[in-house]
C-alpha cells in the first residue's frame, strides 16, 4: 500500500500546519484581502455530478480572486488560473492556506495579473481524487467543462485556451496531471506541485482485505491513511451494483483482484504519459516540483523521468522543503510567474 503510505506521510505535514476539524478535514485561518483584489465565491452547479451515488454536493462553492485593475478597467479580460486542492481539505480552506489573494496582489504589483479560481471538491471520503467515477461524480468534466465554461460566461476572462492555466497541490497536482492529460484542449499550461497518486497503487492481501473490511460508518474513525485509500477506490474502480460504497475493492476469493488494480492504473498519472504523448506535448508549457524532504519525491521524480523519455519537455525542480512548507511561496513566486510567461496577455 506504498502510494497511501506516501500521501498519508505528506499530508499529515499539512495537518500539522493547519487544524483539523470534523471529520479530519483541514482548517486554516482567513488570509488578508490586500487593497484592489476582490473575493467571490460563487456555488457553481456541476452537471457532471449530478447522479453521483456518494450523495456529494453537485453545486460546488468556488473562491475567485479577481485583480486590482478588474473593477476599474470594465473593458479588460485576463488569463484564469484554476487551482486544485489536495485530499482532506476544501477549496475555501486551500485558498486560505495558500493566502491565493497575496499571491494574486504580489503578481499584479509585478504586472501580472491573473484571476485564480479555486473549486471545492471535497468528497464525503475525504477527496474527489479527480476522478470519473458514477460512485463520486466526474470531477474531470466539472473541473474543465462545467466549471471553466461558467467562469468564461461570468467573468471577463480569455476564453480561449491561450488564457487557462491549470495547477494544483497533492492531489491537486494528480488532478492536475489527470485533467491535463484528458482535456489538453481546454488548457494552455499545467503546473504540478507535490502531486500525489502518481504511480500506480498496490496493494497485499492483508491491506486490500483490511480495507474491504472498514464499515461505511467507521471511514472517520479508520485513520488517514485508509480514508485516502478508500477515496481513491470509490473514485477508481466504481460498482454501481455493490452498495454501500458502491465500489470493487481490490479482494477477491482471498486473493488481489487484477483487475481492480488495473482500474487503478488507468487513474495513475504515470501510466497515462505513453498514451498521451500527443496530448502532453500539445501543452504550451508544463511544470512540476516537490520539496527534497517530502514521501512523495521519488514518485514525482519517475514522472518527470518518463516525460524525458518521450521527449515531452518541461520544466522541473526538486527544492528544499517538505509537502507543505514552502507551498504557498512557490505558488506566489514559481507558478503564477510561470503562466505569466505563458498565458495569453490581458
Amino acid at each position: 500500500m506504498r502510494l497511501t503510505t506516501c500521501l498519508a506521510a505528506g499530508l499529515a505535514l499539512l495537518a500539522l500546519a493547519a487544524a483539523p476539524a470534523a471529520a479530519q478535514n483541514i482548517t486554516a485561518p482567513a488570509p488578508a484581502i490586500p487593497a484592489g483584489i476582490t473575493v467571490e465565491a460563487p456555488k457553481v452547479p456541476g452537471p457532471s455530478l449530478v447522479g453521483n451515488l456518494e450523495g456529494n454536493a453537485t453545486a460546488r462553492e468556488v473562491m475567485v480572486v479577481l485583480p486590482p485593475s478588474y473593477k476599474t478597467n470594465p473593458t479588460k479580460r485576463y488569463p484564469v488560473v484554476y487551482y486544485l486542492h489536495g485530499f482532506a481539505i476544501d477549496g475555501r480552506n486551500f485558498y486560505n492556506y495558500m493566502k491565493v489573494p497575496e499571491a494574486v496582489a504580489k503578481n499584479a504589483a509585478a504586472g501580472n495579473e491573473f484571476i485564480v479560481v479555486v473549486p471545492d471538491t471535497l468528497t464525503k471520503m475525504g477527496g474527489s481524487m479527480y476522478g470519473t467515477s458514477v460512485t463520486t461524480g466526474d470531477f474531470r468534466a466539472f473541473i474543465a467543462k462545467d466549471l471553466v465554461a461558467y467562469i468564461d460566461a461570468n467573468y471577463r476572462t480569455i476564453a480561449n485556451r491561450g488564457g487557462r492555466g491549470l495547477a494544483g497541490h497533492s492531489m491537486g497536482g494528480h488532478g492536475t496531471w489527470v485533467i491535463g492529460m484528458s482535456y489538453p484542449e481546454v488548457f494552455d499550461s499545467i503546473w504540478a506541485q507535490s502531486a500525489c497518486c502518481v504511480s500506480p497503487r498496490t496493494e497485499t492481501v492483508q491491506s486490500a482485505t483490511a480495507m474491504a473490511a472498514v464499515p461505511i460508518a467507521g471511514v472517520d474513525q479508520a485513520g488517514f491513511g485508509m480514508r485516502a485509500g478508500l477515496a481513491s477506490a470509490v473514485a477508481w474502480a466504481p460498482n454501481p451494483k455493490n452498495p454501500p460504497y458502491y465500489v470493487d475493492f481490490p479482494i477477491k476469493d482471498g486473493a488481489v483482484d487484477p483487475l481492480v488494480l488495473a482500474k487503478w492504473a488507468n487513474n495513475s498519472p504515470l501510466a497515462m504519459v505513453a498514451s498521451h504523448v500527443p496530448a502532453l506535448k500539445s501543452f504550451d508549457a508544463i511544470g512540476a516540483d516537490v520539496g527534497d524532504k517530502d514521501g512523495l519525491v521519488a514518485d514525482d521524480t519517475l514522472i518527470h523521468e518518463e516525460l524525458d523519455r518521450f521527449g515531452i519537455a518541461h520544466e522541473w525542480a526538486v527544492y528544499p522543503g517538505t509537502h507543505t512548507d514552502k507551498i504557498g511561496e512557490r505558488f506566489s513566486d514559481v507558478v503564477l510567474p510561470f503562466f505569466a510567461r505563458h498565458l495569453a496577455k490581458p
